[in-house]
């Protein structure tokens, strides 16, 4: 199947490691160009280095800054002349409880969870050059379900879920698609971080993997197919919905 992705560009945020830097790979394997955003500039070289310097260029920055959203969709015009999309993915915040979530922690996770996203969003809507323009969002099966101990994730993204149905509603006369990914359990350093706050992080692993219908962990390569499906033209009747890439863990809808 042709996703019709040859020569589109795209703005990947959080692309040092996990799941953006797992879409970039994949979105310039079907023939696009990615311009990858993350704070570490020597992973950001490698990551570069290896998708090959014709098909991205980076910028290392932090997306809590206000002006790095609209530095990125910059670069991807001055290097290859359009803008396509983008693929929002961020930092997850502190693993905590409701309780144990202190005010700033909560303010520090609206900051670089939900504005930063939206700053992305906005700045690829206002300069992005094509006609169906498509935003993926990287969210959570918490959009649906809560996870233990990620009270802020819990909080937020729920949040998100819903404003992306708006801003489909808003953007979609003008041929534009938005839509939201809930990753479940990928196998990637956040999760693998996570695991490692148990008592016993094997234990946990293996508890965590024996509540999943397919009985393991995905990869970030079975998450990246997805988004780039989401991304192409060849999902263009595809705007304003959430999509689970979970291994059939929710018990939701």
């Amino acid at each position: 199947m042709d996703l019709g992705l040859t020569d589109r560009v795209y703005v990947v945020t959080a692309a040092s490691g996990g799941l953006g830097r797992a879409v970039a790979a994949e979105l310039v394997g079907e023939g696009a160009r990615v311009v990858l955003v993350a704070r570490r500039a020597a992973v950001l070289e490698g990551a570069v280095a290896d998708l090959g310097g014709d098909n991205a260029v980076f910028l290392a920055a932090d997306l809590a800054e206000p002006h790095t959203a609209r530095t990125a969709c910059a670069l991807a015009l001055e290097t290859y002349g359009r803008l396509d999309g983008a693929l929002i993915s961020v930092g997850g915040p502190p693993a905590a409880s409701v309780r144990a979530t202190t005010e700033d922690q909560w303010r520090g996770a609206f900051e670089s969870v939900f504005l930063a996203g939206l700053r992305v969003s906005k700045a690829v809507l206002d300069a992005g050059t094509a006609a169906d323009l498509a935003i993926g969002w990287v969210l959570s099966t918490s959009v649906k379900s809560p996870v233990s101990g990620l009270a802020a994730s819990n909080g937020l993204r729920p949040g998100l879920a819903v404003l992306i149905k708006q801003l489909a509603d808003e953007v979609g006369p003008q041929g534009t698609r938005v839509v939201g990914l809930m990753p479940g359990r990928i196998d990637t350093e956040r999760v693998q971080h996570l695991d490692s706050l148990a008592d016993d992080p094997a234990a946990a692993r293996v508890a965590a993997e024996a509540a999943i219908p397919l009985r393991r962990s995905g990869t970030p390569q079975e998450f990246a197919r997805v988004a780039a499906f989401v991304l192409s033209p060849a999902a263009s009747y595809l705007t304003g919905c959430v999509i689970p890439v979970e291994g059939g863990v929710l018990r939701a809808l």
